[in-house]
């Protein structure tokens, strides 16, 4: 264990300006508030904080941190209180025990929301103070070096893999590469032990077939500095277990096909010699192509600055190569720890200067649920980096594969919600689109825009996907609040009632609903019908015919015109929302409609003679009156489905898409069926107004001496 002195001289050895006689009685006050505790080794617990204290040490933090770090137990597992604390290390001090205390009550919690909910407190600490993210990483560095202790192999796991996916990509993204590097080979050890005793098997074997390989690379590359009058200093190593196996899971290959497991960096005076140094390696032995980056002109989000490149090195294996200056180098191992605050005489505490940390602020504000929260934060830390430019040049970095619209919500929300098109290097590109390495984006917005359901199946940030998530859930609640109130109308009516929601009062512990626009939500998606609603209100009440909301089917195929009024208009329920449109019969305005309600997911909108229906006519609550309402300048376009048969001869497509064209019709899909020597069988899938349309085309397909024959696909 540290002894007293010695951490008092540690942290006064880079902080002449630490109060020393706070730190002896933070020493004292854990000491005697642990007593005679012991952890699952058999030490002494105080030897935990004391450890934890250490490692900040190394990382140089300030005085309060290090106090934190020794008192970041005592709420928990002593009689201490936090008043103690403020009393005698001050509130500066009691806030971020208090913040690192929270976490710790909630952690000793397993299940998957706790782990959530432990994530989202971590943020809004973190976010008051970044220096409770510094000492719960130094926590559970600590006690992921003591793991094997723990007898139960379950909860090994668990901390284990709660390390890979929150800790080590937090430690990555404040730049401590170093601390993310040992959580991540302490974690992969539980995780995956005979992956990593099979590659440090192999790594084992290559040593004794090489010698000391990386020795004679590191002198052969510091005599090529050197001849070329450059003064560095060259370092080596090989890769960790974890990042060739990294490597391996992402490349998909084995190890015997991974050449670059060796890395080497090589530390200049200066940001030009980086450059020079750079231009004599590239000179002297053949670049990988592809594999050069430059992380000093567009440094990563964490600060991070280098140049890597992948070569043909010395003795002919293929190395890669990190460039950068004593400064570059201590931030890239040490981050936000290498620039703190005391060195600047500014405070620097305050987590919300970083960007990622705001976007993940604005991710738990838009999630409704921990679990969805966490799923979010998880996209938007683990995958690489690509650097985009907007037409202004500022960088916006994005995780590999994002789209254009995750661009465009990097840029500001408001931006993301109304984007209706964009330029990539200056030529329009669909939305789905995705981003490489200095590509400049401009987004074009539009005020009618709003997100699209379609959105959330490409978009790879987390930022992006609660936006979307949002507004879809918002959305579809008012479309089934809309559907709903229009059901209960509907089924009041036809007993001769006048709607009120007044009466629902009553009867909203029933069906488990916190306000009548609720029940009426409920109703719209289908967890509850009209009837039920109605006999619940009126108990007694004696229905008509088959049912509320019902169009027996025998019924449904005599009439030819229901007034208006006995049915429900389908304009302005959103297709995707509360209203589906049957991929079977593919209805269109002007065709008879009928409204299958499915429990969760609204209505499905069928053709009245479709032949999906005859599966529905022993379930008579499901069905539904509705009607199109279709009095608009400019009505929406539906997609019709035709099946063809085409003769196979030249021009026979085109011919096809012209008719469709000149008709204003427009192909949103084609797929071939059949084929022979003579013909082609396929259906097509055409954007059109109304049946009225799709009618026109198909005379005007009919007259087309390709097309043997076409008609409209049913049910």
């Amino acid at each position: 264990m540290i002894r007293q002195f010695e951490l008092v001289e540690r942290v006064k050895s880079y902080d002449k300006g630490a109060n020393e006689d706070a730190l002896n009685r933070a020493y004292v006050f854990s000491m005697k508030a642990h007593g005679a505790q012991k952890r699952a080794s058999g030490d002494s617990y105080f030897s935990h904080p004391l450890e934890v204290a250490g490692i900040l040490t190394e990382y140089k933090l300030d005085g309060d941190s290090i106090i934190t770090a020794l008192l970041h137990d005592t709420i928990e597992d002593t009689p201490a209180t936090l008043a103690d604390i403020e009393s005698q290390f001050g509130e500066g001090v009691a806030r971020l025990v208090d913040g690192v205390t929270k976490l710790t009550r909630i952690e000793l919690q397993s299940d998957h929301a706790s782990q959530a909910e432990n994530f989202r407190k971590l943020l809004l600490a973190m976010s008051e103070d970044i220096r409770v993210l510094l000492v719960k990483l130094a926590d559970r560095l600590h006690n992921m070096r003591t793991l094997h202790h723990i007898e139960n192999p379950d909860t090994r796991r668990r901390i284990a893999l709660e390390t890979m996916e929150i800790y080590s990509p937090l430690a990555e993204r404040i730049g401590m590469q170093e601390m993310k590097s040992e959580l991540e080979g302490l974690a992969f050890t539980e995780l995956n032990p005979d992956a990593r005793e099979s590659i440090l098997a192999r790594l084992e074997f290559l040593r004794a077939e090489g010698g000391d390989l990386v020795s004679r690379v590191i002198i052969e590359l510091q005599n090529t500095l050197v001849e070329a009058g450059i003064k560095a200093a060259v370092s080596g190593r090989e890769k960790s277990p974890y990042a060739i196996w990294g490597k391996m899971q992402h490349k998909n290959v084995g190890f015997e096909q991974l050449s670059d497991i060796m890395a080497f960096r090589v530390i200049a005076e200066t940001e030009e010699e980086c450059y020079r140094t750079l231009g004599v390696i590239h000179g002297a032995y053949s670049m990988v192509p592809g594999c050069f980056k430059d992380y000093i002109s567009t440094p990563k989000p964490n600060g991070y600055r280098s140049l890597h490149t992948s070569i043909f090195g010395p003795q002919r294996h293929r190395i890669e190569v990190q460039i950068r200056t004593r400064e570059m180098h201590e931030v890239a191992e040490h981050g936000v720890a290498a620039h703190w605050q005391y060195k600047q005489g500014t405070d620097k505490t305050d987590g919300r200067q970083y960007r990622w940390l705001r976007e993940l602020l604005d991710i738990l504000e838009h999630a409704t649920e921990p679990e969805e929260f966490l799923e979010h934060t998880k996209l938007e830390m683990f995958q690489d980096q690509v650097f985009c430019f907007t037409p202004k040049g500022d960088l916006i970095n994005l995780p590999s594969g994002a789209t254009l619209v995750d661009f465009a919500y990097a840029v500001h929300s408001e931006v993301g919600d109304t984007c209706a098109g964009a330029k990539v290097n200056g030529r329009m590109m669909p939305l789905r689109t995705q981003l490489q390495n200095g590509d400049q984006v401009e987004i074009i917005t539009s005020k009618a825009q709003t997100p699209s359901l379609t959105w959330e199946r490409f978009v790879v940030t987390g930022k992006a996907r609660a936006r979307i998530r949002r507004f879809v859930r918002s959305k579809e609640r008012d479309q089934y609040l809309k559907l709903g109130h229009a059901i209960l109308e509907k089924a009041y009516a036809e007993e001769g009632y006048n709607f009120s929601e007044k009466a629902l009062d009553e009867v909203l512990k029933k069906f488990q609903a916190n306000s009548t626009s609720d029940l009426c939500a409920k109703v719209g998606a289908g967890h509850y019908t009209g009837r039920e609603v109605m006999e619940a209100v009126f108990p007694g009440t004696k229905k008509k015919g088959r049912g509320w909301n019902v169009v027996p089917l025998s019924r449904a195929r005599r009439k030819k015109n229901k007034a208006k009024e006995a049915s429900i208009p389908i304009k302005g329920l959103i297709p995707g929302m509360a209203m589906h449109y049957a991929g079977c019969c593919h209805p269109l305005p002007g065709d008879r409609i009928v409204g299958i309600v499915t429990t969760g997911k609204g209505v499905t909108i069928h053709t009245i003679d479709c032949d999906i229906l005859v599966g529905y006519a022993d379930e008579p609550e499901r069905w539904l009156d509705v009607s199109w309402e279709v009095e608009s300048e400019q009505p929406d376009l539906h997609v019709g489905r035709v099946q063809l048969t085409v003769t196979n001869e030249q021009g026979s497509l085109g011919n096809l898409s012209m008719v469709i064209a000149k008709n204003d019709g427009n192909i949103s899909n084609l797929k071939i069926t059949n084929r022979s020597a003579d013909f082609f069988e396929m259906t097509v899938d055409i954007e059109v107004r109304d049946v009225q349309h799709l009618t026109y085309i198909i005379a005007a397909l009919r007259a087309t001496s390709v097309i043997n024959s076409v008609q409209r696909a049913g049910g």
